[in-house]
Protein backbone atom coordinates (compact mmCIF):
# COMPACT_ATOMS: atom_id res chain seq x y z
CA UNK A 1 0.00 0.00 0.00
CA UNK A 2 1.57 3.33 -1.03
CA UNK A 3 1.98 6.05 1.59
CA UNK A 4 -0.79 8.66 1.70
CA UNK A 5 -0.40 11.61 -0.64
CA UNK A 6 1.19 14.56 1.08
CA UNK A 7 -0.14 18.06 0.50
CA UNK A 8 2.19 20.11 -1.61
CA UNK A 9 4.54 22.44 0.22
CA UNK A 10 3.19 25.88 1.05
CA UNK A 11 5.72 27.46 -1.32
CA UNK A 12 4.04 25.62 -4.25
CA UNK A 13 0.51 26.66 -3.29
CA UNK A 14 -1.17 29.61 -4.97
CA UNK A 15 -1.74 32.56 -2.65
CA UNK A 16 -4.80 32.45 -0.37
CA UNK A 17 -6.79 35.06 1.45
CA UNK A 18 -9.16 34.99 4.42
CA UNK A 19 -12.53 36.42 3.48
CA UNK A 20 -14.87 37.26 6.39
CA UNK A 21 -18.33 35.69 6.23
CA UNK A 22 -21.56 37.39 7.14
CA UNK A 23 -23.35 35.86 10.15
CA UNK A 24 -26.13 34.28 8.05
CA UNK A 25 -23.64 32.65 5.65
CA UNK A 26 -21.47 31.41 8.53
CA UNK A 27 -24.49 29.79 10.23
CA UNK A 28 -25.64 28.30 6.91
CA UNK A 29 -22.24 26.65 6.42
CA UNK A 30 -22.14 25.45 10.03
CA UNK A 31 -25.60 23.93 9.56
CA UNK A 32 -24.32 21.91 6.59
CA UNK A 33 -21.31 20.54 8.48
CA UNK A 34 -21.80 17.00 9.79
CA UNK A 35 -19.77 17.58 12.96
CA UNK A 36 -17.78 20.14 14.89
CA UNK A 37 -15.85 20.66 18.08
CA UNK A 38 -17.21 22.10 21.30
CA UNK A 39 -14.93 23.95 23.71
CA UNK A 40 -15.93 24.35 27.35
CA UNK A 41 -14.22 24.69 30.72
CA UNK A 42 -13.57 21.82 33.14
CA UNK A 43 -11.73 22.62 36.38
CA UNK A 44 -10.68 26.01 34.96
CA UNK A 45 -9.06 24.38 31.90
CA UNK A 46 -10.30 24.19 28.30
CA UNK A 47 -11.82 20.90 27.16
CA UNK A 48 -12.58 20.10 23.52
CA UNK A 49 -14.84 17.32 22.25
CA UNK A 50 -15.78 16.33 18.69
CA UNK A 51 -19.56 16.04 18.33
CA UNK A 52 -22.18 15.87 15.65
CA UNK A 53 -24.75 18.62 15.80
CA UNK A 54 -27.93 20.06 14.39
CA UNK A 55 -28.60 23.71 13.63
CA UNK A 56 -32.28 24.48 14.06
CA UNK A 57 -33.80 27.94 14.41
CA UNK A 58 -30.24 29.36 14.68
CA UNK A 59 -29.55 27.19 17.75
CA UNK A 60 -26.82 24.53 17.79
CA UNK A 61 -28.12 21.29 19.30
CA UNK A 62 -25.92 18.51 20.68
CA UNK A 63 -26.97 15.24 22.29
CA UNK A 64 -24.89 14.02 25.23
CA UNK A 65 -24.86 11.14 27.67
CA UNK A 66 -25.19 10.94 31.40
CA UNK A 67 -21.80 11.58 32.99
CA UNK A 68 -20.37 13.43 29.99
CA UNK A 69 -18.29 16.43 31.00
CA UNK A 70 -20.39 18.72 28.79
CA UNK A 71 -23.61 17.44 30.36
CA UNK A 72 -22.26 18.10 33.85
CA UNK A 73 -20.97 21.57 32.95
CA UNK A 74 -24.22 22.61 31.22
CA UNK A 75 -26.37 21.35 34.10
CA UNK A 76 -24.21 23.24 36.60
CA UNK A 77 -24.62 26.60 34.88
CA UNK A 78 -26.96 29.36 35.93
CA UNK A 79 -30.13 30.32 34.06
CA UNK A 80 -28.11 31.97 31.28
CA UNK A 81 -26.07 28.80 30.76
CA UNK A 82 -22.32 28.30 30.51
CA UNK A 83 -20.04 29.98 27.99
CA UNK A 84 -18.82 27.65 25.25
CA UNK A 85 -17.28 27.91 21.81
CA UNK A 86 -18.27 25.74 18.87
CA UNK A 87 -16.19 25.33 15.73
CA UNK A 88 -16.84 23.59 12.44
CA UNK A 89 -14.98 23.75 9.16
CA UNK A 90 -14.47 22.21 5.77
CA UNK A 91 -10.97 22.69 4.42
CA UNK A 92 -9.55 20.63 1.56
CA UNK A 93 -6.00 19.55 2.49
CA UNK A 94 -4.91 19.42 -1.15
CA UNK A 95 -6.23 22.75 -2.39
CA UNK A 96 -6.15 24.40 1.06
CA UNK A 97 -9.45 26.07 0.27
CA UNK A 98 -12.59 26.00 2.39
CA UNK A 99 -14.17 27.71 5.34
CA UNK A 100 -14.13 27.83 9.14
CA UNK A 101 -16.81 29.08 11.56
CA UNK A 102 -16.51 29.68 15.30
CA UNK A 103 -19.54 30.41 17.47
CA UNK A 104 -19.33 31.65 21.05
CA UNK A 105 -22.44 31.56 23.18
CA UNK A 106 -24.23 30.08 26.13
CA UNK A 107 -24.99 26.36 26.41
CA UNK A 108 -27.96 25.18 28.41
CA UNK A 109 -29.58 21.81 28.93
CA UNK A 110 -32.82 21.36 27.00
CA UNK A 111 -35.58 20.41 29.42
CA UNK A 112 -38.76 21.19 27.49
CA UNK A 113 -40.31 17.77 26.63
CA UNK A 114 -41.56 18.87 23.19
CA UNK A 115 -38.15 20.31 22.21
CA UNK A 116 -36.40 17.20 23.50
CA UNK A 117 -38.65 14.99 21.39
CA UNK A 118 -38.15 17.21 18.34
CA UNK A 119 -34.34 17.29 18.65
CA UNK A 120 -34.09 13.54 19.35
CA UNK A 121 -36.09 12.88 16.21
CA UNK A 122 -33.83 15.10 14.11
CA UNK A 123 -30.37 14.32 15.52
CA UNK A 124 -28.96 10.80 15.72
CA UNK A 125 -25.72 10.40 17.69
CA UNK A 126 -22.72 9.02 15.85
CA UNK A 127 -21.50 6.98 18.81
CA UNK A 128 -23.07 3.86 20.20
CA UNK A 129 -24.14 5.21 23.57
CA UNK A 130 -27.35 6.23 25.24
CA UNK A 131 -27.55 9.95 24.53
CA UNK A 132 -30.31 10.93 26.94
CA UNK A 133 -29.35 14.59 27.38
CA UNK A 134 -29.55 17.47 24.96
CA UNK A 135 -27.63 20.75 25.09
CA UNK A 136 -28.55 23.85 23.10
CA UNK A 137 -26.09 26.62 22.27
CA UNK A 138 -27.41 30.10 21.56
CA UNK A 139 -24.88 31.74 19.21
CA UNK A 140 -24.03 35.21 20.48
CA UNK A 141 -20.79 35.79 18.58
CA UNK A 142 -20.44 34.21 15.13
CA UNK A 143 -17.14 34.51 13.27
CA UNK A 144 -16.48 32.85 9.96
CA UNK A 145 -13.91 32.96 7.20
CA UNK A 146 -13.64 31.50 3.75
CA UNK A 147 -10.13 30.53 2.66
CA UNK A 148 -10.13 31.49 -0.99
CA UNK A 149 -7.60 31.75 -3.79
CA UNK A 150 -6.56 35.38 -4.18
CA UNK A 151 -8.92 37.17 -6.53
CA UNK A 152 -11.74 34.60 -6.37
CA UNK A 153 -13.43 35.64 -3.13
CA UNK A 154 -16.13 37.69 -4.85
CA UNK A 155 -17.04 34.75 -7.09
CA UNK A 156 -17.42 32.19 -4.26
Amino acid sequence: MPPPARPRPASDAPPRELVPLERAEALRLLGRAPFGRIVFTVSALPAIRPVNHLLVDDVIVIRTHDGAALTTVAQGGDDAGVVVAYEADAIDPSTRLGWSVVVTGFARPVTDPSLLARYRGLLSPWVNASMDHTVAIRPDLVTGYRIAAVGTAAAS
